[in-house]
């Protein structure tokens, strides 16, 4: 039975569900999920961040950046990125069986965007139906997908967000955008984008977002057959169901992100999966802690609480002595030109009998305080950068021009990079980053997934499509 008023779209030539599945970066999403999603009717989204590539013997292979500079193991990361997306189309491609859609998502920040998305492109013709694409102002997009004549589908937070592309570029390439998808700020798992307008503290209802998002678009002239997508804290078309034929929002489908990573074909390790069964609610944290300068939602486990400690332990500081900061620092630096407070100083002092001996620098003209072993992998993690991000908060890298954005590295973030390839093929959900949406606690609280019930693919869309 079908969820009353969810029709099929018609989307790459075939009709499909109007449900997609969300592209998790760094093969949190693979050929295995993304087939069968499409296999079962939807659109399945391969992930073209730092997908796996695989050996004559089907092993992963690991993605060593054994370079000495920067720049050449950038380039290693943008050719494992390509051969990696590249092999999972293909796959994913197959299992489909000519049913549904294959989209690959990549995230405009990351490190050589447009060149790992020409590559894949310029490899997987025929396969790849549209690409979404979001994290930053991806103007180049539509330009890209008219090279290689696919659909476009652009992630956006906001109505203005979406203006200011449509006006600049996607305007002269209309024909090709298949859809928008509106990423709530608020709700959506990963990377977030939120304005310096919007409070983070300061949720705001989808709907009348996405209204305004559509009236932009009538007044633009887009077609009223191009959906938006809704995503974040999408869980049962039950609780959308006003949203589903009605005219103030015309055309409308659901992403699914956080829902297929308890999949049976879901490629994260078992450790993950039985950690999203015990979240709960306030569980997954809206933070600022990543190296793109974005907010980002993730599970508050034991490296992010780390994270909030780290930037607690920080005290501003003054080249010379001026207004409140009238003593010098004397623990974890060396020389005298640390002008700060006396209850600053008293603070410092504390964090060190506790162990945290070590200040690092941030941009801001304050000092963060560590242990020796946090400070040393720190700056072995600053030292190892592959340039993964097109600007990068944590290592200084830029992927163009002079390669340094200019500040200094800051220490209160984290190599992305490296911990997410590490939860993806390790199982240590603890020491590193897990992404999850902020409606990840209904895994603890469905009764479809008692028992510790893990449907495949096709049982999950199935129960989608009842409303459930």
């Amino acid at each position: 039975m079908t969820f009353k008023g969810l029709k099929p779209i018609a989307y790459g030539g075939r009709e499909v569900w109007p449900l997609i599945e969300g592209g998790k970066g760094v093969s949190a999403t693979n050929h295995a999920s993304s087939g069968a999603w499409a296999a079962a009717g939807g659109i399945g989204t391969v992930s073209a961040v730092n997908a796996d590539s695989y050996d004559p013997a089907g092993k992963i292979i690991p993605q060593v950046y054994d370079q000495l500079t920067r720049k050449e193991r950038h380039e290693q990361l943008i050719t494992y990125a390509i051969d990696g997306a590249v092999e999972q189309v293909k796959r994913a491609y197959d299992i489909a069986g000519g049913k549904g859609a294959i989209n690959i998502n990549v995230l405009w920040e990351m490190g050589g965007a447009q060149q790992v998305l020409e590559g894949v492109l310029e490899r997987t013709k025929g396969l790849v139906t549209g690409v979404t694409c979001g994290a930053g102002m991806p103007y180049k997009l539509s330009e890209i997908a008219a090279q290689y004549n696919v659909s476009y589908l652009p992630i956006i937070s906001s109505a203005r967000a979406f203006r200011a592309l449509w006006k600049r570029a996607y305007h002269k390439v209309s024909e090709l955008m298949a859809a928008v998808v509106y990423e709530d700020p608020w709700l959506a798992g990963g990377h977030n984008g939120l304005s310096n307008a919007e409070d983070p503290l300061q949720p705001e209802d989808p709907y009348p977002r996405v209204k305004a998002l559509r009236e932009t678009m009538r007044k633009e002239g887009v077609s009223e057959d191009v959906p938006i997508v809704m995503a974040g804290g999408v869980c049962y078309l039950r609780e959308w169901n006003d949203w589903i034929d009605n005219p103030e929002l015309g055309s409308i489908a659901f992403q699914f992100g956080t829902r297929p990573l308890l999949t049976h074909e879901s490629p994260i390790p078992q450790g993950w999966k039985d950690a999203l069964r015990d979240i709960k609610p306030g569980d997954v944290l809206l933070h600022r802690f990543s190296p793109t300068g974005f907010y980002s939602s993730a599970v508050k486990n034991p490296f992010l609480l780390n994270l909030e400690a780290r930037s607690q332990r920080q005290i501003p500081y003054s080249r010379v002595e001026a207004g409140e900061h009238t003593v010098q620092l004397d623990v974890g630096v060396k020389g005298k030109n640390f002008w700060v407070t006396p209850k600053d100083r008293d603070r410092a002092r504390q964090w060190a009998t506790e162990g945290h001996t070590e200040a690092l620098k941030t941009p801001d003209d304050t000092v963060v305080f560590v242990s020796q072993q946090e400070r040393a992998t720190i700056r072995k993690d600053q030292t190892d950068c592959m340039g993964c991000l097109s600007h990068c908060g944590f290592s200084s890298w830029k992927d163009h021009d002079d390669y340094t954005t200019g500040r200094l590295a800051d220490p209160r973030s984290f190599c992305i990079q490296k911990t997410l390839q590490d939860i993806a093929h390790g199982d240590d959900i603890d020491q590193n980053l897990m992404f999850a949406g902020h409606a990840a606690y209904r895994f603890r609280e469905d009764p479809f997934y008692s028992n510790n019930f893990t449907p495949t693919v096709k049982q999950l869309v199935d129960r989608i499509l009842t409303g459930d």
